[in-house]
């Protein structure tokens, strides 16, 4: 038995997805299973246990249809008797198609149904606390006759990865055992920053309430945005903001994190990693983002905060809608509507 999962894109998207291996794994024990996912994104499966083999689909299959048939071809003569397609765009119905697996299986889309054995229709709203990205996904499986209410994305790291972050962080002068706090003080993209100066107040709430040491959790190519944030902090937060200490790759951050007391900071595929590494997280979302879809396992441990729950009355159609009003939006999310929050979560 063969099977393949198509999750392309971002990171979130592909760790998340990665609940379904350890779901598969339970029913076909002996069965190869693979990963096709975007080159960029293996480090948060890397050492997974229930996956056999990772598939990369690189910036060649991107912008070359010769590329993409190529990868195609190559899946063709893997003979996989199932494919579950949790992307379901153009490029993994093609390879789907490709594959002549037996069992086909996707979300229902008007434009692909014919392309599949088994299209499910996604939920709206879900009662299980996973929430539905994870509920959506679990769904795939039922035509495999494999019922699972939740799993919880993980992230495994290794023993010397643990021990290095240790000496890493020790030898910059952190204290390990005094509060640590890694913030998410950049987003995917400008739609998805919370605006610099409120992310400044929330740091120097943090500070204030805790005395915590303050990691900022940026790439070398950031450090300007992330030094503007920086400055923006009181004097007393700038001292224990350790802002070269950050981790150099994908990684390098996840080992850093698994010291911190908590991840803070814009939601995106950061917050899924701590939570996947079992840290305590406070996402903030952008106000174009349905929370709804997202706040994976949502408890005193991992809270999160949208504009829409302080003021549903800015809302009139889906979050999506709100995409090009976001810069306007995000002025209306001051830190104030949910400082006494955050507040709590720190005091837990």
């Amino acid at each position: 038995m063969k099977i393949l999962v198509i999750q392309q894109k971002m990171i979130g998207d592909v760790l998340t997805s990665s609940i379904l291996f350890e779901a598969l794994r339970a029913k076909y024990r002996n069965a190869q299973l693979d990963y096709l996912i975007n080159e960029h994104t293996f480090p948060v499966v890397e050492h997974n246990p229930f996956i056999d083999n990772c598939i990369f689909f690189t910036k060649k299959e991107e912008s070359s249809k010769r590329a993409l048939f190529k990868l195609a071809k190559a899946i063709k003569k893997s003979n996989y008797d199932i494919v579950i397609d949790v992307y379901s765009k153009i490029s993994s119905n093609l390879i789907t198609v490709f594959s002549n697996a037996k069992t086909k299986i996707s979300y229902h889309k008007p434009y692909s149904t014919i392309f599949y054995n088994h299209n499910i229709k996604r939920q709206q709203s879900t009662s299980e606390k996973a929430g539905l990205a994870i509920f959506n996904r679990l769904q795939l499986l039922q035509p495999l006759d494999i019922e699972v209410n939740s799993i919880k994305p993980k992230i495994y790291l290794s023993e010397s990865e643990i021990i290095n972050s240790k000496l890493f962080l020790e030898k910059h002068n952190v204290n390990l055992n005094k509060p640590l706090f890694m913030i998410s003080v950049l987003g995917s993209g400008d739609n998805k920053t919370y605006p610099f100066p409120y992310m400044a107040k929330v740091i120097d709430v943090i500070v204030k309430k805790t005395q915590g040491q303050i990691l900022f959790n940026y790439i070398p190519k950031q450090e300007t945005q992330a030094k503007a944030i920086l400055n923006l902090c009181s004097a007393e937060t700038k001292e224990l903001i350790k802002f070269n200490v950050f981790g150099k790759s994908l990684r390098e951050f996840l080992a850093i994190t698994h010291y911190c007391n908590a991840l803070i900071g814009n939601e995106g595929g950061a917050i899924n990693m701590a939570k996947a590494l079992n840290i305590r997280t406070f996402a903030i979302y952008s106000p174009w983002i349905d929370k709804a879809s997202w706040n994976l396992f949502e408890d005193e441990n991992n809270v999160s905060v949208h504009l829409k729950d302080y003021k549903p009355e800015l809302y009139t159609k889906p979050e999506k809608d709100y995409k090009k009003e976001t810069s306007v939006l995000y002025n209306e999310f001051k830190p104030n509507l949910y400082i006494d929050k955050l507040e709590g979560f720190l005091n837990h």
